[in-house]
């Protein structure tokens, strides 16, 4: 089996996408069925966000001419009047200073959504999209939300923290119920990769 490619696509080829990359979506996140045609009616929002930029890991061959998804990822520049943007710029205020927000906000890289089937995790590819995703971007911070489980950190944790991203909200909830997350970010460019980084060597915007 041929190794899945990254593709950059813009989003129209996103949107023509959308079927494969939310079958990829629902694999990783196993969310209730009910709440697949609301998580289609988001992504297709997020595409008409500034800046936006989609990553997909695509296999293509004979068996499979048009692509086989095995994972993607996307973002876009943050900016007023975004639900995440607002709730999670508000949060850092409320927690340390609307000047701690407007440094970790005001000109950010929000990654929405990386994502990797199942079947082919454990392999490196959340870190090359993640990789992909932010190279070359101009804005000075990436953020992201990802889901905290408390002490028993998860593998997309340990990602985020292997390329310099640090804790800025723990245990948030968001507005509307659902389980907690951390928000996380980091400058950019990202940190090269190294297994023992930790917290304390990831400085914040200056």
């Amino acid at each position: 089996m041929k190794e899945a490619k990254l593709r950059e696509i813009d989003h129209r080829a996103f949107l023509r996408r959308l079927g494969p990359i939310l079958a990829v979506y629902s694999a990783a996140m196993s969310p209730p069925a009910e709440q697949l045609p609301g998580r289609h009616t988001i992504m297709e929002r997020h595409a008409s966000y500034p800046r936006f930029r989609a990553v997909v890991a695509e296999r293509r061959g004979a068996l499979a001419p048009r692509g086989a998804i095995h994972g993607f990822a996307y973002g876009f520049h943050g900016a007023a009047g975004q639900w995440w943007h607002d709730v999670v710029r508000g949060a850092l205020a409320e927690l340390a200073g609307p000047e701690h927000a407007r440094r970790w906000m005001d000109d950010s890289f929000e990654v929405a959504e990386l994502h990797v089937h199942p079947d082919h995790q454990g392999r490196g590819l959340g870190r090359r999209l993640l990789n992909t995703l932010c190279e070359g971007r101009t804005e000075r911070t990436v953020v992201l939300s990802t889901l905290d489980l408390g002490p028993e950190e998860t593998p997309a944790r340990r990602l985020y923290r292997s390329v310099g991203m640090v804790d800025l909200l723990t245990g948030f909830e968001f507005p509307g119920g659902g389980p907690p997350y951390a928000v996380m970010g980091a400058t950019l460019p990202l940190a090269p990769y190294g297994p023992g980084r930790s917290a304390d060597r990831s400085p914040g915007p200056a």
